[in-house]
Parts: structure tokens; C-alpha cells; sequence
């Protein structure tokens, strides 16, 4: 198995032509019928055989972490953190394997995420929002490491996250706050991570590196960020009790859609349709359709977002015909 990415490289070592894996990409996207650069292609899996590496690193890091943490608690942290970079070193850095590197990255992020938190908690019994900061500083640090020396595609949008969670504690150990009063500022490290995002795609218009790999993690990750603070502020979670309320939350799936379709990724309309699934059935319950409300609510939206999958091309170039020329050279290129 090989990626676009991996052509891409091929043509830098002087493999391939670059002419002849242009027309190999045309050939794809004809043969397809479909836009080579609206597929938000990544590499998750290549066989089974990463499946298999999955299984065994899980229950070797679960047993290393589980002998440390016999001594010490922090201790199982640091060494599932170690273990997690030993193995990396041998399959992502020479094997290239797309699920371990997932998996290990986040087992050794993870560890080092763990090991502040675990750290004070044996020592003083209780968690503070310093800690916090620092396990996400750690993380952050850490996640740049790892992204040099290995360059898996989501260590950005980990990383990025880390600082998200970091800059939210140490505001919140500065001025305390509830969850509701935090909520803004989540939609705010969610823009912040939108556009972070928007600059790895920039970098790639055509979607044929690993800028566009680490675009998808990041947009991924920002998505919930800012659908859910939005959502939460309008209440749908406590209960939809008004058809204006309702209407509200589907005016602002289509405004997310547009976003969406405009800058040809499609987390945020995953990331926000739990909300207007449930903003649906409920209005359809306040006419009296409980016992099919969520069959009709299924139908109708599968039914739009698959029209929607079918000409999403056209639907890209109806949508930019509104969106200004300069922000428009940002975005992933039309298809001729």
C-alpha cells in the first residue's frame, strides 16, 4: 500500500517523472469519476498486519505500565511513555505503519500527559490546575519531539490540542470559572485550531503531501471544539422546547454546512450533526411523531447529506461563487 504522499516522494528521488504521476492521478479521479483533492484521503491502515501490531503493543504497554505503576503510580506512566517511543523507532520510523503510529503516539503522549497528574496526586492527594499546565506544556513539548523525529500526520493536531488544554488551565488557575462560563473559550481555542488548520491546507491545495494529512487531524480535532460550545450555549442539550428553537439549531447546521463545503472538509458537519439529528426528532415529537420521529429524522438528513456526497463538486463551486477570490486561493483547488 502506498499513499499520495509516497508518490510524492518518489518523483523528489527521481523515480517517477512528474508528468507521468500527474497523469496517473488524472487517470484515478476519471476512473472514480470524483476530485482527487475532495476525498480527504489519510492513511489509517495498510493491512491487517496493523491490526495485529496494535493488539501486541496495546498488551505489551499495558503490562509495563501495570508493573511500574506497582511501585509507583507515575512510574507506569513513564516507562508506557519510553516503551511507546522504543517501539515507534522500529514500526512507524523504519516499518512506516499508519495504525501504531496512531496508537503509539498516543500511548506515549498519553503517558507523559498522565505523568504530572499522577506525580502530585501521590504526593499531595488532590489535583490542582497547575498540574494541569504542566502536563499540558509537557505534552505539548513532547508532541513537537516526536513529530521531528517520527512525522506521523496527527501529532500536530495532538499537540495542538495539548496547548488548547494548557492555555484553558492556566486560565482557569488565574480566574476561576464553571464549565458554562469555560465554554467560550473552548469555541475560541477551537477557531484558534481551525486556523492552524487552514494554514497546513493552504500549504497544500492539492492535497498530494502530508500537509494535507495533518490538515485532517486538525480540522478533526477543532470541529467539536467549536460545534459543541455553540450548541451547548443555545441549550439543545437541556431540551428542545420550541420549533423556533429547533429552527435556530438547522439554520445553523446549513451555515456550518457552507463553511464545510467551502473549505472542502467535512468534520465540522459530522461533529455537528449528533445536534441537529436530536434538534430534528424532537421538533418532529412536538407534533405528536414520537414513536418515528427518529426514522424520519434518519431518512430525511442520511437521504441530504448523501445527495450532498454525490455533488459536492458542484456544490463547492456554487458555494465559492460567493466566497471572496483572495480566500479563495487558501482553499483546496475546483476541479477543472
Amino acid at each position: 500500500m502506498y499513499t499520495d504522499d509516497d508518490l510524492t516522494n518518489a518523483v523528489g528521488q527521481g523515480i517517477f517523472h512528474e508528468d507521468s504521476v500527474q497523469q496517473f492521478r488524472h487517470y484515478i479521479a476519471r476512473a472514480k469519476n470524483t476530485n482527487l483533492v475532495d476525498e480527504e484521503n489519510f492513511r489509517l491502515i495498510s493491512g491487517f498486519n496493523d491490526v495485529f501490531v496494535v493488539i501486541a503493543s496495546g498488551l505489551l504497554l499495558v503490562s509495563v505500565a501495570w508493573l511500574g505503576a506497582m511501585f509507583v503510580p507515575w512510574l507506569g506512566a513513564l516507562l508506557c511513555s519510553i516503551t511507546s517511543w522504543g517501539l515507534a523507532e522500529y514500526f512507524v520510523r523504519q516499518r512506516r505503519m499508519a495504525l501504531p503510529a496512531i496508537g503509539l503516539l498516543l500511548s506515549f503522549l498519553g503517558g507523559i500527559f498522565a505523568l504530572p497528574i499522577l506525580f502530585y496526586e501521590f504526593n499531595h492527594q488532590q489535583i490542582a490546575e497547575s498540574t494541569i499546565v504542566i502536563s499540558g506544556i509537557l505534552t505539548a513539548v513532547a508532541a513537537r519531539l516526536h513529530w521531528l523525529r517520527f512525522k506521523v500526520p496527527v501529532t500536530v493536531a495532538v499537540g495542538t490540542a495539548a496547548a488548547v488544554v494548557c492555555a484553558l488551565a492556566t486560565i482557569v488557575t488565574i480566574f476561576p470559572m464553571t464549565l458554562t462560563t469555560l465554554q467560550p473559550l473552548i469555541f475560541t481555542g477551537g477557531i484558534v485550531t481551525f486556523f492552524v488548520a487552514m494554514m497546513w491546507d493552504s500549504a497544500d491545495r492539492k492535497r498530494q503531501t502530508r500537509r494535507s494529512d495533518v490538515a485532517f487531524w486538525l480540522h478533526l480535532v477543532a470541529a467539536p471544539m467549536i460545534v459543541h460550545p455553540i450548541f451547548t450555549a443555545l441549550g439543545i442539550l437541556g431540551g428542545i422546547e420550541s420549533v423556533a428553537s429547533s429552527l435556530i439549531v438547522i439554520a445553523l447546521y446549513i451555515v456550518l454546512a457552507l463553511i464545510s463545503i467551502a473549505v472542502d472538509r467535512r468534520a465540522i458537519m459530522v461533529s455537528a450533526l449528533v445536534y441537529v439529528v436530536y434538534a430534528f426528532s424532537s421538533l418532529l415529537d412536538n407534533y405528536g411523531m414520537v414513536s418515528y420521529s427518529f426514522a424520519i429524522t434518519g431518512l430525511s438528513i442520511g437521504a441530504t447529506l448523501l445527495l450532498l456526497s454525490a455533488f459536492w463538486q458542484s456544490s463547492r463551486k456554487s458555494v465559492l461563487k460567493f466566497v471572496p477570490e483572495l480566500v479563495q486561493l487558501k482553499l483546496p483547488e475546483l476541479k477543472a
